[in-house]
């Protein structure tokens, strides 16, 4: 009797589920059925330019920079200009006080005594043969060879004097030099001036760079200079257009042109880097500062007004290009097209495509 209810229990468990399982799968595909059907985006071909490009990191420069220099080693006395102002050729810099070595100084001060005494023999010398010459005692070219004595040594005595005023002071009245005055060798702005009154400086000579006491450029003739990576530098050629973006300048661009590139590479983070120059065609009204950090897109190549697609609709299978065409309402089929450059957002379409087919949109 038992075994007899136990069989109709699990019969009856066994149906139930059965009708459970049919009526899930009967909710599910219900609703399945109510889910809006997918929709795929479509675009067309687009008409634009594309430009491939490469970015170089670098700096705006002046062209050349003036480094101005003492020729008399000594203390910085006055500086005349600061960093910022405009100076021409020959402007006053900086004015320089001497302070002689003692051998320098014994050496000037013993060559004026001896030529001194010099002169003073010649013209006591003079006066005693001019007397004898008067009373014709003697020709009148003896007479004039002591007289150009008397007026060598006089020349003599003057040029020691002023070499001891040089040595002294730097400056000489006689001869109107005053080699401590330092002037400008370039028209330009003063980039820097690295000396303060009261630093020592010392000369500028064939074993010696000297002290800067200022750097001078001209500010109106600007170039860039970067680095450019060797996977790169085979595609640049001189020439080549630069579009220039300064960081310190959101807004404004410079354009530029190609004008050096390195022959030989550096190794710089474990990359082989060629360093370029470019010279930058500046605006009337423009004023870039020494030292600003830029980038420079490089144009590589460049298309203008041509088909092209974005490269996201893309598909690639067996070394071919794909996109997906709607032959009709939401109805794609895969086409092979030809593809030329890229800037890596849209790609040239050579062939395979007009402007009114629309593709998948990926």
């Amino acid at each position: 009797m038992f075994k007899a209810i136990l069989k109709k229990l699990t019969i009856f468990i066994f149906f139930l589920l059965v009708v459970a399982s049919f009526a899930g799968t009967g909710y599910f595909l219900y609703k399945k059925s109510e889910e809006p059907p997918v929709v795929h985006e479509t675009v067309a071909p687009l008409r634009t330019d594309i430009v491939k490009k490469t970015v170089a990191t670098g700096s705006i420069n002046p062209r050349q920079e003036i480094e101005i220099k003492s020729h008399v080693s000594g203390v910085v006395d006055t500086l005349y200009v600061e960093a910022g102002d405009v100076v021409e050729v020959g402007q006053l810099i900086a004015k320089i006080r001497i302070i002689p070595s003692v051998t320098s100084l014994h050496d000037a001060e013993s060559t004026v005594e001896a030529v001194r005494i010099t002169y003073e023999n010649d013209r006591n010398e003079l006066t005693r043969q001019r007397k004898v010459f008067e009373q014709n005692l003697i020709s009148e070219s003896e007479f004039n060879a002591f007289e150009l004595a008397a007026r060598r040594s006089a020349q003599e005595l003057e040029a020691a004097i002023a070499n001891l005023e040089l040595v002294r002071e730097g400056a000489s009245k006689r001869s109107g030099t005053e080699s401590n005055l330092v002037h400008s060798t370039a028209a330009g702005m003063v980039l820097d001036v690295p000396v303060e009154v009261g630093n020592f400086v010392i000369e500028s000579n064939t074993f010696n760079d000297g002290t800067t006491i200022a750097a001078v450029a001209n500010m109106n003739e600007m170039i860039f200079e970067g680095r450019v990576d060797e996977s790169e530098v085979g595609k640049i050629r001189l020439g080549m257009p630069l579009d220039l973006r300064i960081g310190a300048l959101d807004t404004e661009r410079f354009n530029a042109e190609l004008e050096f590139i390195a022959p030989k590479g550096i190794e710089l983070e474990g990359a082989i880097q060629f360093e370029i120059r470019a010279k930058i065609n500046m605006p009337a009204d423009a004023f870039l500062r020494a030292g600003y950090s830029a980038n420079a897109d490089i144009v590589l190549d460049r298309r203008e007004n041509v088909l092209a697609v974005r490269e996201a609709d893309l598909l690639f299978e067996d070394d071919k290009v794909l996109v997906e065409v709607e032959t009709g309402a939401q109805v794609f089929a895969k086409k092979e097209i030809q593809v030329g450059l890229s800037d890596g957002i849209h790609i040239e379409v050579l062939s395979g495509l007009d402007s009114e087919t629309r593709i998948k949109k990926n």
